[in-house]
């Protein structure tokens, strides 16, 4: 069953789902995604980045010490994409790159300093961003909020979120 089969189900099960009401949500995702990322991305401007680089910041950060191949798995990109990346932040000296001392075949990945203080920079204006908008919404809209968006991804992502693994996995 793919996701557009799970749309399917879901709309026999809905049928108070509007196709205006379901318009309105892409075009709030739209907006939000839009000012979600606007001040991170005059942040990452500023040092010649990109979103790419926000989020191999942001997983590097959530996962210590994270493999190469385990971040590939995650932001779902090619080898040469998160190469030129990587190797940016690396150069730059935002992020570490080691060989595994149990594996020499891996290479592990953390933070500097400098990209430690860049992702706080960049987590702390998304953060706010989302405590307003929860505040604003109450407990139980945080809870609704949290299955839409659980329900969006993908379901092999879909575990980390549901008590089927840890989220940064």
């Amino acid at each position: 069953m793919n996701q557009s089969d799970d749309i399917r189900s879901e709309d026999e099960q809905n049928p108070y789902l509007s196709d205006e009401e379901l318009r309105q949500a892409l075009e709030l995702l739209f907006f939000a995604y839009r000012d979600f990322t606007g001040e991170p991305d005059a942040i990452l401007s500023n040092d010649g980045f990109g979103r790419a680089h926000h989020r191999v910041i942001y997983f590097v950060k959530c996962n210590p010490a994270i493999t190469v191949n385990h971040l590939l798995g995650i932001l779902k990109i090619t080898k040469q994409s998160l190469s030129r990346v990587l190797g940016q932040l690396v150069r730059e000296g935002y992020i570490n790159q080691e060989t595994d001392p149990g594996d020499r075949r891996r290479r592990t990945l953390t933070l500097t300093e400098k990209g430690e203080t860049l992702e706080g920079r960049l987590t702390g204006c998304q953060s706010a961003r989302i405590k307003s908008a929860y505040k604003a919404a109450g407990a139980q809209a945080v809870k609704g909020f949290k299955a839409v968006l659980t329900g969006i991804i993908n379901a092999e992502d879909r575990l980390r979120f549901t008590g089927g693994g840890p989220h940064t996995d």
